[in-house]
């Protein structure tokens, strides 16, 4: 499998994922206001995943930090037919 090389984020698509999920986490459900969100492949880059906005959610800086490089389950069911 080719690792999928990483671009910057621009700004507009950081704010349109950070919108779409109502500023929280995707992991914990922890806000804004909370604690310190990212943005974060669902796909690893590493396994492949892709740049593309949908494989793109929020996650809070600890369940980012947790999560690292593998693929949580959870969120694969978005990519599954």
């Amino acid at each position: 499998m080719n690792k999928t090389p990483r671009i910057r984020i621009p700004p507009e698509v950081r704010q349109y994922v950070f919108q779409r999920d109502k500023s929280q986490c995707q992991s914990c459900g922890k806000t804004a206001e909370e604690t310190n969100l990212t943005i974060d492949h669902i796909i690893p880059l590493a396994q492949g995943g892709q740049n593309d906005i949908s494989n793109l959610h929020t996650l809070c800086l600890t369940c980012n930090q947790a999560k690292s490089d593998k693929t949580d389950q959870r969120f694969r069911r978005r990519f599954q037919s």
